[in-house]
């Protein structure tokens, strides 16, 4: 029977949203394409999804958890597939008053038997989650604790139904998994109702969750005696960033930039006006900075004039093994003379290890072999268009195989990965020397070699760090990429393990890694010069009609065409504007090595005695206004 158009109400729609079954049936589809909706039936939101063939039919109506005393009555024609929790959906009824049960089952099809129907009131939390390299998928969970299978969104539009749904409920972030949100009525009275009913207040419930919603903060510790874990999420200072605006007055309307409840999910802040930044000349007097032992007397100036300008061909040789600590600033010159002599002994004493080895030898240490097998290839196409290294039987071939085999002998437990000749040939393009070369190598390593690791949890925590970086600056573009399934942001892989060395020309690259050698003039400057090259594309990114593939696509073709001093300048200016944010968030200032802790965030016994103390100084912490820093001149 047809719903009556006035009872029903489409509040967002979108295609394919594939539900993944996994259904043993061997006859049934195990990824099927729909629709995902929000509506109101006569009056009550839900959110459904019917596959592509069911349309035209009205929604089916699910049995969801009842409460106690209640009934139910099972279809045992339903087979949820190979996860007996997802019995959730138990029954599949199409107007089961009008049609008999037998024709009813018969009439829906494999597909058509995973349509489900919840109740917003009957939502407890949704988790977003995506592949390494796949799409946005979501895992819906319902009050009786029970998983829905996980639908996929091919498409995207994932931010979009969390927006949709935001018009009926409170989702609020977990504060130990930030993919997990947790659904609270809009309401005080249904609140309210549910405090009451968990007996965890010790007055009355609507005066105190009334004040629970305008102070969560005072009020939870003032009123509550038996709060326990349930509440972790749900405790924030009202200035917390994914404090809900809804919450606070669900009668204030949303203002122009900003969509209901989106603070959940994006780390967005009102940033200042960006500034005008210039480059500088690069450094090129060396003897004035150097003392009559020969001791660099302004290392930071040095840095600083490096930082603006890059330094002169040149002068490159001699800087460059300061700045990746082969020599201590302030060494003299005699002692630098020792230095090279120690470390010239070293390294042929490493590089005799791996020479003496034996081809009998070898054939019995297969970690070696494949270590000389990966350096071998990588060494046959590593910057063959430059001079240094073009030709066959080339000597900088030669030394730049040498010096790799040798960083194996020095750094056994990492050896060779591939990507690391991409670092070590423009280092042996400007020193000429095999042992100089290796010891400014360790020195980049240094920086990098978490980049190399076999977990990549490192490189996990960059493109994170990058994301909430983005999220800061441009909550749109970064939006944008999330909506196309390359929220994870992974097309920057290749940027952040080398350091872009394959998106600018050579002569660029050794630019650009001495300003990063700097250090300066922040931590993770390199995520900022990713957000730099992001923004440069904004345009072109979000005005034409990109999937994931097509923006992969761009972000390679980028290749060799970036101007490097508009990127530099591009991340400078992004710097200064952040640092002039009063507001900045907790987490932005950490990605830049801005964060103090404050002393109540310090470890203590005493922090640890009780689950109420820890929240508490946690809540402080939060809530405790950061220091900025301003100028140009970095420290």
């Amino acid at each position: 029977m047809e719903q009556p158009a006035e009872d029903y109400k489409l509040i967002f729609e979108k295609e394919g949203v594939y539900l993944h079954t996994n259904a043993k049936r061997s006859n049934q589809d195990t990824t099927i394409p729909g629709f995902i909706r929000v509506v109101e039936r006569a009056g009550v939101p839900a959110l459904e999804w019917s596959p592509l063939e069911d349309e035209g039919r009205s929604a089916p109506a699910v049995l969801y958890t009842k409460k106690d005393g209640e009934g139910g009555e099972e279809d045992t024609h339903f087979d949820p597939g190979y996860e007996p929790d997802w019995a959730v959906i138990s029954t599949v009824k199409k107007d089961r008053e009008h049609v008999p049960v037998r024709d009813s089952v018969s009439s829906v099809s494999p597909a058509g038997q995973w349509s489900f129907s919840l109740p917003l009131s009957e939502l407890y939390s949704l988790r977003r989650a995506r592949f390494s390299l796949g799409r946005n998928f979501l895992v819906l969970t319902s009050r009786g604790g029970h998983p829905l299978p996980p639908l996929h969104f091919h498409r995207g539009g994932t931010r979009e139904l969390f927006r949709a749904l935001q018009r009926y409920i409170i989702l609020d972030q977990s504060p130990v998994d930030g993919r997990l949100f947790l659904a609270y009525p809009c309401d005080s009275g249904a609140l309210s109702q549910s405090f009451d009913k968990l007996q965890l207040l010790d007055e009355g419930g609507s005066d105190l969750v009334m004040r629970f919603i305008h102070d969560p903060y005072a009020t939870t510790f003032g009123g509550f005696s038996k709060v326990t874990n349930f509440f972790r999420a749900a405790l924030r200072p009202p200035d917390s960033q994914v404090y809900s605006r809804t919450a606070q007055d669900p009668s204030l309307p949303p203002q122009s930039d900003e969509e209901p409840g989106f603070e959940l999910i994006t780390c967005g802040v009102e940033l200042g006006p960006r500034p005008d930044v210039t480059r500088g000349q690069p450094l090129d007097k060396w003897e004035e900075f150097l003392d009559p032992e020969g001791r660099v007397k302004n290392p930071e100036k040095v840095k600083e004039l490096v930082f603006k300008g890059g330094v002169t061909p040149p002068l490159r040789k001699e800087v460059w093994k300061f700045l990746l600590g082969f020599y201590p600033w302030n060494s003299t010159a005699k002692e630098r003379e020792d230095i090279l002599r120690v470390k010239t002994d070293e390294y042929f004493r490493m590089k005799v290890q791996w020479k003496s080895v034996s081809e009998e030898q070898e054939m019995r240490n297969s970690l070696l072999r494949g270590y000389r097998s990966l350096i071998e290839r990588d060494v046959s196409r590593t910057d063959r268009h430059n001079t240094f290294f073009s030709g066959n039987d080339n000597p900088g071939l030669t030394l730049l195989h040498d010096v790799l085999m040798t960083y194996c002998m020095y750094n056994f437990d990492l050896g060779y990965v591939q990507g690391m000749s991409d670092l070590l040939s423009p280092i042996l393009f400007v020193t000429q020397n095999e042992v100089e070369s290796f010891w400014c190598l360790t020195g980049f390593m240094e920086l990098l070699h978490q980049n190399f690791e076999e977990s990549q949890e490192a490189m996990k925590h960059q493109l994170i760090q990058l994301s909430i970086l983005l999220k800061a600056l441009d909550p749109e573009l970064c939006d944008f990429l999330d909506s196309q399934d390359s929220g994870s942001l992974c097309f920057c892989f290749r940027w952040l393990l080398i350091w872009f060395k394959r998106e600018f020309s050579f002569e660029d690259i050794l630019i650009l890694w001495e300003v990063l050698w700097t250090r300066l003039p922040c931590d993770n400057f390199h995520l900022l010069i990713a957000c730099s090259i992001l923004q440069s594309q904004r345009g072109e990114l979000i005005g034409s009609d990109h999937d994931f593939n097509t923006i992969l696509k761009h972000i390679n073709e980028l290749t060799m065409k970036l101007d490097l001093q508009s990127v530099l300048r591009g991340a400078e200016a992004i710097y200064q504007q952040l640092i002039q944010c009063k507001e900045l968030p907790i987490k932005v200032q950490q990605v830049l090595g801005l964060y103090i802790p404050s002393s109540s965030e310090e470890d203590s016994p005493d922090s640890q005695t009780s689950e109420t103390q820890r929240l508490l100084a946690q809540s402080q912490a939060e809530a405790a206004s950061c220091s900025s820093a301003s100028g140009p001149t970095y420290p």
